[in-house]
C-alpha cells in the first residue's frame, strides 16, 4: 500500500515550447532564457558563458529560430571588445515580453490546476 503523504513532497514540472505545424520546435523555455540573457548581458558570448553553453551552437540555432519565424530576433554590432554586442531585435524584445506575461498566465494555471489535482488524490473519500 502507498503513503499518499508522499505527494505532499512531489513538485510539478511542465516546458512550453512552440513548434511549426509540423512538430519541429521553434522556440522554448530553453531559448526564451537565452534571450532574456542576451538582454541582461548585451552579448551573445557573455550570455553563453553565464549559461554554460556554447556559442557556436546557440548562434545556429537562434538563426534557424529566426528563418522559421520569418523576422530577426537579435541585432549583433562588431566593434571590438569594447563597442561589439548583440542586443535584442525590436521584434525580439517583443517576443520575450510576449512570452513572459504568456509564461506568466500559463503558470499561475498549471500551478492551480496541479494544487486542485494534488488536493483530489489526498482527500479522503
Amino acid at each position: 500500500m502507498s503513503d499518499k503523504n508522499n505527494l505532499k513532497n512531489i513538485k510539478f514540472n511542465y516546458k512550453i515550447w512552440l513548434s511549426t505545424e509540423e512538430g519541429d520546435g521553434i522556440m522554448g523555455d530553453g531559448k526564451w532564457q537565452i534571450l532574456k540573457t542576451i538582454k541582461e548581458y548585451g552579448s551573445l558570448m557573455a550570455a553563453t558563458e553565464a549559461l554554460g553553453i556554447t556559442y557556436r551552437r546557440t548562434w545556429g540555432d537562434l538563426k534557424e529560430i529566426e528563418k522559421q519565424l520569418g523576422f530577426p530576433l537579435l541585432e549583433k554590432s562588431r566593434g571590438g571588445k569594447e563597442r561589439g554586442g548583440t542586443k535584442l531585435s525590436p521584434e525580439g524584445e517583443k517576443m520575450v515580453k510576449a512570452f513572459d506575461d504568456f509564461h506568466q498566465k500559463v503558470d499561475l494555471f498549471m500551478d492551480k490546476a496541479f494544487q486542485k489535482f494534488r488536493d483530489d488524490f489526498l482527500s479522503e473519500e
